[in-house]
């Protein structure tokens, strides 16, 4: 992944870069601040209690910041490149951050969900960036705000896995079972990738559908799941939803293949793996 501009300036229109700034170090947030670490990037995480729940990593790469308290907006330092990993929801407070903060900052990638988009009734219909989205959802009001105004970049993100979220697990929980309802992925890890990636390649103002380009049905992940793993669902789900399939299409010509973990079966093996190891230490 060249991320060459990083190291120099941002894309042409912007300032100088003086960090990428992480709001919201959930659980994409820590893979991706780990992942620009690595990297050797300059990069800040944002908490609304930094000093609680960002201990693990230095003291100058935090920032106390949260949308309901407008005071903490002025932690985000201007030129910043900036990656929002929570839902940009309530309207109002979203529009009066981007406000304050856009008209200095660099690039502004949101995380979205591919929730946003309406269903469609049948399965065999592919959903891409210019389908129908539902616009009475909160989360979807704000992205498009910040999209149509702000020249913000939105990744509607399938559904997230990885390690501590392992597929397996919401099987034999009973979260989910054998029904025909089509389901999309992307590995955490594999997200945070195409974050930075976006950072670097994606066009302002558009929006790319994440996931890992396979949809699956439940029922055929816990037909594998029994056969390989033994992971016997509790039970069946009865209902008529038949998910969602999600083409990545545009993400993929405009931004490459940067998959490392493109199959779920594969990536199921290494976490399985990974927490007996854990199991035994």
């Amino acid at each position: 992944m060249a991320l060459g501009f990083l190291d120099r300036t941002m894309p042409p229109g912007n300032g100088p870069l003086t960090s990428i700034v992480i709001l919201g170090a959930g659980y994409t947030g820590r893979h991706l601040l780990a992942l620009a670490t690595a990297k050797g990037l300059p990069v800040l995480a944002s908490s609304r209690s930094p000093h609680n729940h960002l201990l693990h990593i230095p003291a100058p790469q935090r920032i106390e910041f949260d949308l309901f308290r407008p005071v903490t907006w002025r932690n985000v330092p201007g030129g910043a490149q900036i990656i929002w990993c929570f839902p940009a929801a309530p309207l109002n407070l979203v529009a009066a951050f981007a406000e304050q903060i856009a008209p200095h900052a660099g690039r502004l990638i949101v995380l979205g969900s591919t929730s946003a988009y309406k269903p469609t009734g049948t399965s065999d219909t592919w959903l891409d960036e210019s389908s129908a989205i539902d616009q009475t959802l909160p989360r979807v009001q704000g992205e498009e705000h910040l999209r149509l105004n702000h020249r913000a970049i939105i990744l509607r993100v399938a559904g997230i896995y990885g390690p501590g979220r392992n597929v397996l697990d919401w099987i034999r929980r009973g979260r989910v079972g054998p029904s025909p309802r089509y389901v999309n992925l992307i590995h955490v890890e594999d997200l945070a990738g195409i974050c930075l990636l976006a950072l670097e390649r994606a066009r302002p103002g558009e929006v790319y559908n994440v996931s890992d380009r396979q949809p699956r049905q439940w029922s055929e992940i816990c037909e594998v799941a029994q056969r390989r793993w033994n992971v016997t669902p509790l039970e069946s789900e009865a209902h008529d939803r038949r998910g969602k399939r999600i083409s990545i299409a545009k993400l993929r010509t405009e931004l490459g293949d940067p998959f490392t973990h493109p199959d779920l079966y594969a990536a199921l093996d290494e976490l399985e793996s990974a927490e007996a190891q854990r199991a035994l230490e």
